[in-house]
């Protein structure tokens, strides 16, 4: 009967390579990292180390100010949880808040820095995704109108086009902008840019 015993890596559930000389009790992952590395946590960072961090760094967190996600390359940071990768802010608004209270729900920042891989507990809290889109209005964040990156139109000239409609034809709007004449009537029927439709009919 073969006893398998437990990587000797704190919270690694891998089982413990004993074949291999001097493993030293870790998994075949961690033993080959310790060979090409000289270190079995060497080359990357383990999911031991990560739930560390997540235990006893952010859930003991209470300071007002940020605090980044230290193993994101750039914006939101993930983490494995379940075989699933999962965005950090998230598993770590779970943690604190509880599930969420519908699948659609989404982990949202007060302090509108989730781009910058905040995972501050204190700013965290659960959001509807209109909820949450609003808040990216008010923190400056949102990335409709020019701030889009696929944006073809400026503000300035979607009012013009707001304010002409009836009084030239989309045809013409659309040549005279160098846009299709699809996009002239998705800004006239309020499908696109629609924040200024409503100003424009109010």
């Amino acid at each position: 009967m073969t006893i398998k015993l437990s990587c000797s890596i704190p919270e690694c559930n891998g089982n413990a390579h004993w074949s291999a000389k001097g493993s030293r009790g870790y998994c075949s992952a961690h033993y080959q990292r310790l060979r090409k590395h000289g270190d079995p946590l060497g080359g990357g960072t383990s999911k031991g180390e990560v739930l560390r961090w997540v235990r006893e760094v952010a859930l003991r967190h209470t300071g007002g100010e940020c605090l980044a996600w230290p193993f994101a390359n750039n914006g939101y940071g993930t983490i494995r949880i379940n075989g699933k990768m999962v965005g950090a802010h998230r598993y770590i608004c779970e943690l604190v808040h509880g599930a969420p209270p519908t699948p659609g729900h989404e982990a949202a920042h007060s302090c509108g820095k989730g781009h910058e891989a905040c995972v501050s507990p204190l700013h965290l809290s659960w959001k509807t995704h209109i909820e949450n889109m609003a808040d990216t209005l008010k923190h400056g964040t949102h990335s409709r109108g020019e701030r889009c990156g696929r944006a073809k139109l400026t503000e300035a000239a979607v009012r013009e086009i707001l304010a002409m409609k009836g009084k030239e034809t989309q045809r013409e709007m659309a040549a005279r902008f160098g846009v299709a004449t699809k996009s002239i009537s998705s800004i006239h029927i309020g499908r696109s840019w629609a924040w200024l439709s409503e100003e424009a009919a109010s």
